[in-house]
């Protein structure tokens, strides 16, 4: 049996420039059923980092969901960058190249490697400028993104596209520096096995959540009405009164009541396309089956 944590968090994510980020929020909630709690505060990814290592300190039973693409896609050519002779063998490697090349960029900002020589040839950047390695039609995918896609479980984008509202690719080099950073104190799932006490992380898809919740019409909630919605698909009757209903901070607060449900399910920890060498190279989305 998989392991139950008692508490359950969502950090919605930002790669933007600069140090506080309106696009970071963490709502945090006590169990299914329970109304989580949005923390009010405006975020930096430094403050997101020292928050994580001091429930590592305090050995805080809590599961821990955030919104990135924790590594590029490897399979589908057997490397994360063909062709670069210094493309890392595996996830912590690309964590590790990333926050190297990235480590006169301030705010855990990744600006210098999707400017990299090499690195640059893999992405879609703005400006029209799209790298000659970069592929066909909308970029490369990791497994779990094409099995996100099939089972239409949400339109999960390619990491290497920097391009557009929907765009991940920034955001998941931001958060490769956050999990180096963070060196191993809170361990990441499935790249570690859950442990038996303390905190974990997993990556998440806030979209999964909307539309587990049965939302209709979009997984956005910009009003009371529309939180109060999704929550009611959690069994949650009484929403949290928020100061500003923008999208970071209702799909923290819907995304965590969805993890405190979806952490108890055995099968959503086991799924059946992952193994031990998918896992150290691509990770995968919890929530995915």
């Amino acid at each position: 049996m998989t392991r139950r944590f008692r508490r359950f968090a969502c950090i919605d994510w930002s790669g933007a420039k600069g140090d506080r980020q309106k696009g970071i929020a963490i709502a945090v909630s006590d169990g299914p059923g329970r109304a989580p709690k949005l923390i009010e505060r405006t975020w930096s990814r430094g403050a997101v980092l020292d928050w994580l290592l001091d429930h590592a300190r305090r050995g805080s039973d809590l599961l821990v969901g955030i919104d990135f693409s924790t590594a590029f896609p490897f399979l589908d050519a057997g490397a994360y960058f063909p062709g670069w002779a210094e493309s890392p063998a595996d996830a912590r490697a690309l964590w590790r190249l990333v926050d190297d090349i990235c480590a006169g960029d301030p705010h855990l900002e990744a600006g210098a490697f999707v400017d990299h020589g090499e690195a640059s040839r893999h992405f879609r950047r703005h400006g029209g400028r799209q790298g000659d390695l970069f592929g066909a039609g909308n970029g490369r995918y990791r497994l779990v993104e094409r099995l996100c896609r099939d089972g239409r479980h949400g339109p999960a984008t390619s990491c290497f596209n920097l391009v557009g509202a929907a765009q991940v690719g920034k955001s998941s080099l931001t958060g490769m520096r956050l999990l180096h950073r963070l060196d191993g104190r809170v361990p990441v799932w499935p790249f570690d096995p859950l442990p038996e006490t303390g905190p974990a992380i997993v990556e998440i898809y806030t979209t999964v959540a909307a539309r587990t919740a049965g939302l209709g019409g979009g997984s956005k909630m910009r009003d009371a009405d529309r939180l109060r919605a999704g929550l009611a698909g959690y069994g949650i009757r009484r929403p949290p009164l928020l100061a500003r209903y923008d999208d970071h901070s209702t799909d923290a607060i819907l995304t965590a009541a969805w993890l405190a449900e979806a952490a108890a399910r055995d099968d959503l920890w086991q799924p059946p396309a992952l193994s031990s060498e998918i896992a150290a190279v691509e990770g995968w989305t919890f929530g995915i089956p």
